[in-house]
């Protein structure tokens, strides 16, 4: 396979500083060098420009939605090209905003693409919802039709996936409003609770089921590494849940794109977050015991 890295160094759509290292941290950690020894042939694409974060939050109820918007475009316009010349993305952030540039550029060459979204949070908000205006509390909205104009429309397709091939997978910790309008999807959430229940492998299936419709459609993986945050949730069973998660998504056979969101060195110890995210990305990719 041939695996293009894309860096993002995306943190204005947060409230905390610090996403923006997350590439450097997870390149520092070996990625390039761990799907090599796979076998991938591996090229680097750089990163794209980022305005720094000014004295002001940008905006109200969408803190630098102009920024955000203009930086997405970016990644589109880079995954776009990784993808055209063979290549499968693999986005490294910053913050969760950056998936709609990413989803911008596979669902245009993908009209089928499925979503699985493994991630703590539900980021279903919307400017109405959100208790923030922090806008990486909203992409998945936005990337199913809901939500800003600006979001919504971002690369000429909304939505971008429909809620019906869109997976929420190990949310915990939802606002009142995603809840409610999460009730009234037809996004398919998969909590904590189910994975409590059945197990990582039931819940990754049922997911691959709704991301394909049941069959090999394509599917984007975005990953949020809070998740499986080493600092919060440090259980050695959590690590290896979360790398089997990746290897069922690796054998459906499916995956056609991929990118890795919330990696902060700043709340990091040792950059364990980025050598288990470039661990994470090496068994989505491919890797395996045997």
């Amino acid at each position: 396979m041939r695996v293009g890295i894309l860096g993002v160094p995306l943190d204005l759509g947060a409230s905390l500083r610090g996403t923006d290292m997350g590439p450097s941290a997870i390149r520092y950690a070996g990625l390039a060098e761990g799907l090599g020894a796979i076998g991938h042939t591996v090229r680097e694409f750089g990163n794209v420009a980022v305005p720094v974060a000014g004295q002001t939050r940008g905006g109200v109820p969408l803190h630098y939605l102009s920024e955000i918007v203009a930086v997405c475009e970016q990644v589109a316009g880079s995954v776009g090209g990784m993808m055209d010349g063979g290549y499968l993305p693999l986005v490294l952030g910053g913050d969760h905003s950056l998936a709609l540039g990413t989803l911008a550029a596979v669902s245009r060459r993908h009209p089928d693409v499925g979503l699985i979204w493994l991630d703590a949070h539900g980021d279903f908000n919307t400017p109405q919802t959100s208790p923030s205006g922090n806008i990486h509390g909203m992409p998945l909205a936005a990337i199913v039709g809901r939500g800003d104009p600006a979001l919504v429309d971002l690369g000429g397709r909304h939505p971008k996936v429909p809620e019906s091939r869109t997976a929420l997978v190990a949310a915990r910790d939802l606002d009142e409003g995603e809840r409610l309008a999460l009730r009234d999807s037809a996004v398919a959430v998969l909590t904590m609770k189910e994975i409590d229940e059945v197990g990582i492998a039931e819940v990754i299936r049922r997911a691959l089921r709704v991301a394909t419709a049941d069959g090999s459609g394509p599917v984007h993986l975005s990953l949020d590494m809070d998740a499986v945050d080493p600092l919060r949730a440090p259980g050695v069973g959590n690590f290896r849940e979360a790398h089997l998660a990746m290897e069922l998504i690796s054998q459906s056979g499916a995956l056609v794109s991929m990118e890795i969101v919330e990696c902060n060195p700043i709340r990091d110890e040792g950059n364990r977050t980025g050598r288990l995210a470039a661990g994470l990305a090496a068994s989505a990719l491919g890797q395996r015991i045997l």
